[in-house]
C-alpha cells in the first residue's frame, strides 16, 4: 500500500507540476514529466486517502488494482476543469495515437476487424508482409505469439500485440474456414505507412483535381506536395480540397497545408494564458497558389482542418462548401508520463487570420449542401457535385 501511495501521489502531482513549453499543436509535443509531490501537495491529498482507506476497509466487492485507481483519480481531477479536450490517455491507446500521427509503424500490414461473434478477422494489405507470409482475407486470428485472443480483448489490445519493432518477428495462429486445424505463420514486421492524403483526377471533369486529407500527420505536408505535383503533371487546372470528416491532428501540418495555397500572411493567431499573442506565418513556396480552389467541409471537419478551412476562406482563396464544421478552436499539447500514458492539455485558443474565434459554433459554409437520406443510400455526393459546378462556372 505504501508503494502504491507513492505512485499515486506522483501521478496525481503530474497534474500540478508539468511545465507548458513551446511546441506544435495537438499530438506534437512529447514530454516526459517526473513530478514528485512536495510535502504540501501530498498533504492536499490527505482527504483522498482518508476516503480511500474507508473504501478499502468497508467496500463489499473487489478493489481494482493500483493503475486503475490512479487513472481514475487523474480523470476525476481533469473533469473539474470542464474542458472536454483536456484528457488523460492510457498507455495502449497512446501508443496507437502516436503511430497514427507519425504516419507509420512497425507491423505486418493487415486490417483488423471484428466478426459477428466478436472474433478478430484479418485482411492483408496488397504486397504487405502479412500477404507475403500467407495471411488470407477472412482469416480469424486466434493467437499472437503465446497470447490467445479472447472476446474480452479490445481491438486496440489486439493491434498492439501484432505491432512491434521493425525487423522483429511475430507468430500468428489463424483459423481458416476451409482448414480443420489452425494455420501458423511467422511474419517479420516492416515499416507500414498510413498515408494521410489521397488524390485523383475527377472523372466528371478532367480539368479538376481532387485531394482528400484524412488527418494532419507528420507526413501530410510532403504527401500534399507530391499530390499537387502529380495532379499538375496530369494537366489539371483547378482543385477541390476535401476536409470532410478530418478530425484534425498536428498544427504544424495544418500550417504546411495552408501554405500550399497562400502567397503570404498569417495562417492563424494563438492566444495563450499570460503570454503574448503568437502567430504562424505562411511558408513560402506553395505549389498551388494559382489554381482555383473549392473546399469541402462538414460536421466532422475539426481542429487543424478548421484552421486550414478558416485561413483559406479569410484570404478568399476558395469557398467552403458543405455543412457547418465541428467547432474546436483550441490547441492541445501532449505530455507523455513515465508509464507511457499521456495528458492532452488545452494550452491556447486560436483565431483565423481575420481574428475570428472558432468556438462551439464552428465555421458556417459559404454554400450549404446537406446530403439527403436518398443521397446517402445511393452513394451520391451532392457536396462534391456543387464544388465541381462552382469551379466550372467560376469564370463564366
Amino acid at each position: 500500500m505504501r508503494t502504491f501511495r507513492r505512485i499515486a501521489l506522483a501521478l496525481l502531482a503530474a497534474l500540478l507540476l508539468f511545465s507548458l513549453g513551446a511546441g506544435a499543436g495537438y499530438g506534437a509535443h512529447w514530454y516526459l514529466t517526473k513530478g514528485i509531490p512536495t510535502s504540501e501537495e501530498a498533504d492536499q491529498f490527505s482527504v483522498y486517502w482518508e476516503a480511500w482507506h474507508i473504501v478499502e476497509d468497508k467496500f463489499y466487492g473487489d478493489i481494482p488494482d493500483g493503475s486503475v485507481l490512479v487513472y481514475g483519480a487523474i480523470r476525476g481531477a481533469l473533469e473539474t476543469l470542464q474542458d472536454p479536450y483536456t484528457i488523460f490517455v492510457e498507455p495502449q491507446p497512446r501508443a496507437l495515437e502516436k503511430a497514427e500521427l507519425e504516419g507509420q509503424f512497425g507491423g505486418i500490414g493487415a486490417y483488423v476487424a471484428r466478426g459477428p461473434e466478436g472474433e478478430v478477422i484479418l485482411t492483408p494489405m496488397v504486397d504487405s508482409p502479412a500477404e507475403q507470409a500467407g495471411v488470407q482475407e477472412g482469416d480469424e486470428l486466434i493467437q499472437v505469439d503465446d497470447t490467445p485472443i479472447t472476446p474480452q480483448m479490445t481491438t486496440d489490445e489486439v493491434v498492439l500485440l501484432i505491432r512491434g519493432e521493425v525487423d522483429t518477428q511475430v507468430k500468428l495462429a489463424l483459423q481458416r474456414a476451409d482448414a480443420a486445424d489452425p494455420i501458423v505463420v511467422i511474419i517479420t514486421r516492416k515499416v507500414i505507412e498510413t498515408p494521410s492524403v489521397e488524390w485523383r483526377v475527377l472523372e466528371q471533369d478532367h480539368n479538376t483535381g481532387y485531394i482528400r486529407i484524412r488527418l494532419f500527420t507528420e507526413r501530410t505536408g510532403r504527401e500534399l506536395e507530391h499530390a499537387i505535383q502529380d495532379l499538375r503533371e496530369a494537366g489539371i487546372t483547378q482543385l477541390i480540397l476535401d476536409l470532410r470528416d478530418n478530425g484534425g491532428g498536428l498544427l504544424d501540418a495544418a500550417v504546411d497545408v495552408s501554405s500550399q495555397f497562400l502567397h503570404e500572411g498569417v495562417v492563424l493567431y494563438e492566444d495563450r494564458r499570460d503570454q503574448p499573442e503568437k502567430f504562424y506565418s505562411v511558408k513560402k513556396g506553395g505549389l498551388a497558389l494559382d489554381l482555383p480552389l473549392a473546399v469541402l467541409v462538414n460536421g466532422g471537419t475539426a481542429s487543424a482542418s478548421e484552421i486550414v478551412a478558416g485561413a483559406l476562406r479569410d484570404y478568399e482563396r476558395g469557398p467552403l462548401i458543405g455543412e457547418r464544421t465541428f467547432g474546436k478552436g483550441s490547441v492541445q499539447l501532449v505530455y507523455d508520463l513515465s508509464d507511457q500514458s499521456s495528458l492532452h492539455v488545452t494550452v491556447a485558443r486560436w483565431l483565423t487570420p481575420n481574428r475570428h474565434r472558432i468556438g462551439e459554433e464552428g465555421l458556417a459554409p459559404d454554400v450549404e449542401v446537406i446530403p439527403s437520406e436518398t443521397d446517402r443510400a445511393s452513394g451520391a455526393d451532392p457536396q462534391l457535385e456543387q464544388a465541381i459546378a462552382y469551379l466550372q462556372n467560376k469564370d463564366q
